[in-house]
């Protein structure tokens, strides 16, 4: 996922190991590809420390600077995962706390992006990889992005375990909401894996017995599910699970989706 107020200065919200093809497939960026001294990316939100929204930050190693928004938790699952200090190896890398109120959120050379943001923390443990942690809370999370000149929010909630009350005035505030779309049931892993965790084990909220009704009753313009599991029924664009999304308003996430308020 990228925002930009401008045009000019690009902002991810996650980073997956297939950045490249991502960049590839979205326009404003694959002008200008090469992720390193000319790349348009100024900074990087952390939602959680999964390896798959983390492992593609390396790509970025050529980048002059590089300033990361991510909770104290985050960011010490990526000094566990070596990632942290592969980076600062290579480039300037500055670590943002997130704010919990909204501030300005200016570029790598202090001006100002046009854009503020904020951080919902939400329930949430350390990645698997990291078997002890310092904090107890703060290891997920979803963020809002409003434009200055239009007054339009964004909210991005990958990886969504529960529906707090502050989610849930986000999303009823929101005029675009990306939304965790990982499982459509609780028990999906387990007819493809007999010892497999459920959805919630995992974090992750279940389409049909969870967000389907929240998002069907958001009032923002665009509502789409990201983060989707390989074995998820509304991939299928025949199925009775695809129907149903498209018909509570929701979109069925690829790459290459724009949205533009």
């Amino acid at each position: 996922m990228a925002v930009s107020a401008d045009g000019d200065a690009w902002f991810l919200i996650n980073v997956s190991p297939d950045l490249r093809g991502q960049i590839e497939a979205f326009p404003a960026l694959h002008a200008r590809p090469d992720m390193g001294r000319n790349s348009p990316i100024e900074g990087v939100f952390l939602t959680n420390a999964d390896l798959d929204h983390t492992y593609g930050l390396p790509l970025l190693r050529e980048s002059p600077a590089l300033a990361i928004h991510a909770p104290a938790a985050v960011r010490e699952s990526l000094q566990a995962s070596g990632i942290d200090g592969l980076l600062s190896a290579f480039c300037r890398t500055t670590w943002h706390e997130p704010p919990r109120e909204f501030a300005p959120l200016m570029t790598g050379d202090g001006r100002a992006s046009g854009l503020r943001y904020r951080f919902i923390p939400l329930p949430g443990g350390p990645p698997r990889f990291l078997k002890k942690s310092a904090y107890a809370e703060g290891h997920s999370g979803a963020y809002v992005i409003a434009d200055l000149h239009s007054g339009a929010r964004l909210l991005a909630a990958p990886d969504v375990a529960a529906i707090t009350p502050e989610l849930a005035q986000a999303l009823a505030e929101a005029d675009i909401v990306l939304f965790d779309g990982t499982f459509w049931t609780s028990d999906e892993m387990l007819y493809s894996r007999p010892d497999a965790r459920s959805a919630e084990e995992m974090g992750h909220l279940p389409i049909r017995s969870g967000s389907l009704e929240a998002l069907r009753a958001s009032p923002a313009r665009y509502k789409a599910y990201l983060h989707i599991n390989n074995t998820n029924p509304m991939l299928s664009l025949a199925g009775p699970e695809r129907t149903e999304v498209e018909t509570a308003g929701i979109i069925v996430g690829y790459d290459g989706l724009e949205f533009t308020l």
